[in-house]
């Protein structure tokens, strides 16, 4: 493996940490904001104990940014990774378009899915050990 295939997994997986850290902060910093951006009027709650929820998953989101930060990626982390995204296009597909509960805001969170999922791909092609130096 040639230092920049090292270097093009590391860059993804940093890619992979982002919409974690980015996202999760968002919940964990404003999770009233989120709660009332997020949610379709007809499922929006706004009470104390429904932001300190969405806080939580956002401090839960952080911690999975941190671990994709700090962790050493090899090709089946990539792959795994990239395979334990597969419910969440479903569950955004499911809660997005089919039976809505979310507003439209909550592609977000679906782009952040298709974009990990592209850099999962990234990386487990970087570290492949067929791979050759071009």
């Amino acid at each position: 493996m040639t230092v920049r295939s090292e270097r093009s997994a590391q860059w993804a997986q940093g890619m992979i940490a982002a919409p974690f850290l980015i996202l999760g902060s968002w919940c964990l910093l404003f999770p009233g904001q989120v709660e009332a951006l997020g949610f379709l009027p007809e499922h929006y709650i706004g009470t104390q104990a429904s932001r300190i929820l969405m806080g939580c998953f956002g401090a839960q989101a952080i911690l999975s940014g941190i671990f994709a930060t700090f962790s050493r990626f090899t090709r089946a982390t990539f792959l795994a990774y990239g395979l334990a995204l597969l419910p969440f296009f479903w569950f955004n597909a499911q809660f997005t378009l089919i039976e809505p509960v979310f507003s439209r805001l909550m592609l977000i969170d679906f782009l952040a899915n298709v974009v990990m999922l592209g850099f999962c791909m990234v990386g487990w092609w970087a570290l492949s050990p067929c791979k050759t130096n071009r």
